[in-house]
C-alpha cells in the first residue's frame, strides 16, 4: 500500500493514531466511536497499515531528560571512502538511534542517548577517537522549540498548523520507583492489536492494567511521556522528501525565530544548539514534505516569516540506522 492508495477512513485513522491515541482500557473501541466504525474494523485496518509498513510502531514516546537520560546530536567529518565503515561502527553503539550521511562537509550525522551512568560528551569523543575521524561536532540541544513528527494524512489535517507538540522548555529529571520503571518498559513496547492491549503489556511486567494506566496518565501529566502515539514510516506515508536545515541566527533573535519556525506544520523538530568557529549554525529544523519542490517552498516560507536567510540545507544521502531509544533495558 502506498499513500496514493490510502482510503479516507485509513487517512483519518492515521491522524487519530498520531495525535489522540486514547490511553484507556479499550482504546480501539474509543477510536472506533470517534470514527463511527466498529472496533473490529479499526483493529483490522491498523493491522493492515502495519503490515504495509505505513505504521512503524504505536507506543509511548518519553522525554529522555525526564527519565535521567542524556541525548545529543553529533556529526563526524569523514573521508568519503571511509564513510560506510565509520557509519556502521557508529550504528553499532547501543545509544545511537539515528545515523545518516548528509551532503555537508560534516557528512555523518547521528543522535545518541545514554543513561545516567554515562557521560554523553565522553561517549561521542571516544567514538571520534576510536574511529579516527577528521573532526566532529557535539551538539546537545540547549533549547527545544518543537519536537514531534506528525504527518497529516487526511484532507482536513494536511498542511494545517501543528501546535500540538510545540514546546518552550525541557523537562527536568524526575526520579521514579521500580514499579514505574516497569511501566516505562511496558509502555515503550509496540502495543498489541487486541481488545485490551494495556492489560497484556502490564502482564509482561507483572503489573495490573489499572496500575499501568495510572502510571501512563501520571507520565503524561508530568511531561515524562510526551505522548502515546503511532510513529509512521514517512516515505511509505507519502512524505518522501526531508531535509535538516541549520540556521545562523543571532542569540538575541533566536527565541523569536525559533518560535516562528516551530509554528510551521512541516517542521517536526526545532532546536537551539551550540555554535563554534567551524560551524556557526545555532537553530536546527527538520522538515518533511511530499516532494523536494515542497521542501524548497517551505524553506522560502520560513525565510519570509522569520526574516532569517542564512542557512545550510543538509539532505539525507543514506540512512544507516533508525530506531527508538529503549529505556531501562
Amino acid at each position: 500500500m502506498t499513500s496514493s492508495k490510502i482510503d479516507p477512513v485509513d487517512a483519518r485513522l492515521l491522524d487519530v493514531l498520531q495525535k489522540e491515541f486514547p490511553v484507556v482500557s479499550r482504546p480501539f473501541e474509543a477510536i472506533a466511536q470517534s470514527l463511527d466504525a466498529a472496533s473490529s474494523e479499526v483493529m483490522s485496518r491498523i493491522t493492515a497499515l502495519k503490515e504495509s509498513r505505513i505504521i512503524r510502531q504505536i507506543s509511548a514516546i518519553f522525554d529522555s531528560r525526564a527519565l535521567g537520560y542524556s541525548s545529543a546530536l553529533a556529526s563526524f567529518r569523514v573521508c568519503d571512502y571511509r564513510i560506510d565503515d565509520v557509519a556502521q561502527a557508529v550504528s553499532r553503539h547501543s545509544g545511537v538511534t539515528h545515523c545518516y550521511s548528509r551532503d555537508s562537509d560534516y557528512n555523518l550525522w547521528f543522535t545518541i542517548t545514554v543513561g545516567p551512568d554515562k557521560n554523553i560528551s565522553a561517549e561521542v569523543d571516544s567514538l571520534a577517537r576510536e574511529l579516527s575521524v577528521d573532526d566532529y561536532l557535539f551538539l546537545p540541544a540547549s533549547r527545544v522549540f518543537k519536537i514531534g513528527v506528525f504527518f497529516g494524512m487526511s484532507q482536513d489535517s494536511e498542511g494545517m498548523p501543528n501546535r500540538l507538540f510545540s514546546r518552550q522548555h525541557q523537562a527536568e529529571y524526575q526520579p521514579i520507583s521500580e514499579s514505574q520503571i516497569a511501566a516505562v518498559r511496558a509502555l515503550q513496547r509496540d502495543i498489541p492489536i487486541t481488545d485490551r492491549p494495556f492489560a497484556l503489556l502490564a502482564s509482561e511486567e507483572n503489573l495490573t492494567e489499572q496500575r499501568l494506566l495510572e502510571d501512563a496518565h501520571h507520565f503524561l501529566k508530568t511531561g515524562m511521556m510526551r505522548r502515546f502515539a503511532a510513529v509512521l514510516r514517512h516515505r511509505h506515508a507519502g512524505y518522501g522528501a526531508n531535509a535538516m536545515v541549520c540556521w545562523r541566527v543571532n542569540e538575541e533573535d533566536i527565541e523569536q525565530v525559533g518560535a516562528i519556525m516551530a509554528e510551521n506544520s512541516a517542521v517536526s523538530h526545532c532546536y537551539q544548539r551550540p555554535t563554534n568557529d567551524r560551524w556557526p549554525y545555532s537553530l536546527y529544523t527538520m522538515i518533511h514534505a511530499r516532494s523536494d519542490e515542497r521542501i524548497a517552498k517551505i524553506i522560502s516560507e520560513l525565510c519570509a516569516s522569520s526574516g532569517s536567510d542564512d542557512y545550510a540545507m543538509l539532505r539525507t544521502i543514506k540512512e544507516y540506522k533508525k530506531s527508538r531509544v529503549v529505556y531501562f533495558d
